[in-house]
């Protein structure tokens, strides 16, 4: 029987990129989608760090992914960190943070790791997450963040060719980067523009997550 694989979407355009890197990698996993994008519209409103109200809200949503007969839940919005390990703690199944994968993958490129963000609330919760996982690898690095201002707005907008065009344009700032990250599963359309104008690894997360979620679910298995 196909393992079903909830994923938690706080953004409708996260979800195309997601499903496609399903369809390439593991096809053979049942995906069900769950969106509530105001998750990510009042998480605009609160830039900080995020309200125990957001993450009492956002554990409630995965919750209810898990009463689906989630086998494992992949979470495709990089702004609620604290939340998703507080899911995880909640719920007897895999719950994978969206970019854990890429962050290993990253640092297995050098020391030097930029990241092309969309999202300016998610910049916080990524950066703490990726000096967490640096530490436990024990592999030092550092990151450089940039924030491209409007891309989201003109992807939300239906205009993807400018929302890559924006991002690519900022890429070569990272060039002395020994790989670049694009921060969310929504930038990774970007890949192919970003590509052409720098000569550095890009990363995106969506097909490293599949990745990382399909070995999970299969140790699982065989436990």
């Amino acid at each position: 029987m196909a393992p079903r694989i909830v994923l938690l979407h706080a953004t409708p355009v996260a979800m195309a990129p997601i499903q496609a890197a399903f369809d390439e990698r593991w096809p053979e996993a049942e995906t069900v989608n769950l969106l509530d994008d105001g998750l990510s519209l009042d998480r605009a409103k609160e830039p900080g760090e995020i309200s125990e109200g957001m993450i009492d809200r956002f554990v409630r949503f995965g919750r209810y992914g898990h009463d689906m007969g989630a086998d494992g839940i992949l979470i495709t919005c990089s702004a609620f960190g604290p939340a998703i390990d507080r899911l995880s703690e909640t719920v007897p199944v895999p719950v994978l943070k969206p970019n854990e994968a890429m962050f290993r993958a990253a640092i297995a490129q050098g020391q030097r790791i930029g990241m092309l963000a969309t999202f300016g609330p998610s910049i916080g919760t990524m950066t703490d997450e990726f000096e967490e996982f640096v530490g436990q690898s024990g592999r030092p690095a550092t990151l450089r963040t940039i924030l491209v201002d409007d891309a989201m707005a003109r992807l939300r907008a239906g205009d993807a060719e400018t929302h890559n065009r924006l991002i690519a344009a900022r890429a070569p700032e990272l060039s002395e980067c020994d790989a670049i990250m694009l921060a969310h599963f929504s930038t990774s359309r970007a890949a192919e523009a970003v590509r052409a104008t720098i000569d550095v690894p890009v990363l995106t997360a969506p097909h490293a997550a599949v990745d990382r979620i399909r070995a999970l679910i299969e140790t699982a298995e065989r436990a």
